[in-house]
């Protein structure tokens, strides 16, 4: 009878087991503010050097930094005097606070409030919902009450939000024509991100950011200048009041937050304001046809289990809601990135 050492390790089992531990090097090293100091030296550094600059430990700061390298974060050269280590592109261009395209802020979300959540998957699984009471000690009767607890979560969240969308933002708005649509209303559209996208693109364009009067505070004070003049901010709770006309509603990542119900309340209240020959743009990132994939968007929809009533789903599932609500001619088209478009018109 062979050993254990005779086997063929399944080494994708390791990699999926050590999925966690990568992640937490990451947002580590993203919360320690390893990446902002190589980017601000302007040169490599020691370990040492980093430790005391960070006011961290010399042995932990030097696996930490070994482990990113590993991870192709860092690159590290050997010299006379010691290693040092510096960014690569990836990490100046994602992980540092200063770039356009940082992503730092999600993954401080999710370093610190969305795995707390996912720590109860199981529970999740079996009861069918989200885990905010076991999490955080609050009802999880109203997910988005849940999500905004206090002004530094909602503020997280945002930040968290805006991040995305400085990455994918353009790739879903240009995924269809939208330059006739001149008149647009931003459901849940947040801190703005995306409608300063829309308005960047689409330079003709007005939108109107639709969000609760709190979220809409927090934009105004610290996302949207006054000076950004063709974005303009409308105070409710879409679900209890009433929706302005415009030619176009975007509906980004709102729709896998609630079941089909909610979504159809939703679309039906939309499809009443939208005028004629207008439409409603969803932006989602979609299953297969078959939920065999893509896997990042079956790992989103375990995280709509934890923390909100909804779900991913196929473009057919979305535009079989579309069709409920009335509306017709729906185009779908998959970017390849993120998230993906479906369009549907009146």
């Amino acid at each position: 009878m062979g050993s254990t050492e005779d086997l063929d390790y399944p080494q994708i089992i390791v990699q999926y087991s050590n999925g966690f531990l990568v992640s937490k090097v990451m947002f580590t090293a993203c919360e320690l503010g390893v990446f902002d100091l190589l980017l601000e030296s302007g040169k490599p550094l020691s370990s040492d050097a980093i430790a005391a600059h960070l006011g961290a430990n010399t042995i932990g700061m030097e696996r930490l930094l070994d482990a990113c390298v590993g991870l192709k974060l860092l690159t590290v050269e050997v010299t006379q005097e010691g290693a040092l280590y510096r960014n690569t592109e990836i990490s100046n261009t994602y992980l540092t606070k200063s770039s356009p395209k940082s992503q730092y802020h999600i993954m401080m979300y999710y370093s610190n409030t969305v795995y707390l959540c996912w720590q109860y998957l199981a529970d999740a699984v079996r009861e069918g919902r989200n885990q905010y009471e076991r999490a955080f000690g609050i009802s999880s009767k109203d997910p988005f009450g849940a999500m905004y607890r206090s002004d530094e979560e909602m503020l997280k969240f945002m930040a968290g939000q805006n991040s995305v969308w400085s990455i994918c933002g353009r790739d879903v708005l240009a995924a269809f024509d939208l330059s006739p649509f001149t008149q647009i209303y931003d459901l849940g559209g947040g801190g703005g991100a995306l409608a300063r996208e829309c308005v960047s693109l689409y330079p003709n364009s007005t939108v109107t950011i639709y969000d609760l009067p709190k979220v809409v505070q927090v934009a105004k004070e610290q996302f949207v200048s006054p000076e950004e003049r063709q974005i303009a901010f409308h105070e409710g709770d879409f679900f209890n009041d009433s929706i302005p006309e415009a030619e176009l509603y975007i509906l980004s990542k709102i729709l896998h937050d609630w079941d089909d119900d909610k979504c159809k309340q939703l679309l039906a209240k939309v499809y009443k304001a939208c005028k004629p020959g207008g439409g409603v743009l969803l932006v989602e990132s979609l299953l297969n046809e078959d939920k065999s994939g893509p896997v990042e968007t079956q790992l989103y929809s375990m995280n709509m289990l934890v923390q909100t009533e909804g779900k991913e789903r196929t473009a057919a599932e979305y535009s079989k809601l579309l069709e409920a609500a009335g509306f017709g001619v729906i185009q779908v088209k998959r970017t390849g990135k993120l998230y993906d478009a479906v369009l549907g018109r009146k």
